[in-house]
């Protein structure tokens, strides 16, 4: 990986922004918009990718979601707007806004939007794979 924010082989990600060599703020609702996992999930929004962390700001519309996928690095979800119904290893969650979601490296999940409202969330992983998973 290079180090340069403009190019865009530096980033893990297809169509992440890259951060450092002088990008050092984001206006997370103006940079480029990134499927959160184009064969699998609804989620759609800006994602920038450091040295070590990715982050993203995404949406799923109300009462779609992600089928089942994994990735090789951890993750933490920050419901900021609606519900997320979620599946980690086989347990059920909801997780409602000031909720932080935590998945484990390699652990197979899955979750949606409740019916009622769309889901917005913060989430944070590890930059050692891209925000993109594996589907199951």
């Amino acid at each position: 990986m290079t180090n340069s924010a403009n190019d865009p082989a530096s980033v893990r990600t297809p169509g992440a922004s890259r951060a450092g060599n002088g990008s050092y703020v984001f206006e997370m609702a103006s940079i480029n918009q990134v499927m959160g996992g184009p064969d699998y999930s609804t989620a759609e929004g800006s994602c920038v990718e450091g040295e070590r962390i990715i982050v993203a700001l995404m949406r799923m519309k109300a009462g779609t979601g992600a089928v089942a996928h994994s990735h090789p690095n951890e993750q933490w979800i920050y419901i900021l707007e609606g519900t997320f119904e979620a599946t980690i290893e086989g347990k059920q969650h909801i997780a409602k806004p000031g909720s932080a979601v935590y998945i484990p490296a390699n652990a197979e999940h899955f979750g949606r939007a409740s019916a009622d409202a769309d889901v917005v969330f913060f989430t944070c992983k590890d930059a050692s794979y891209g925000l993109q998973g594996i589907k199951s």
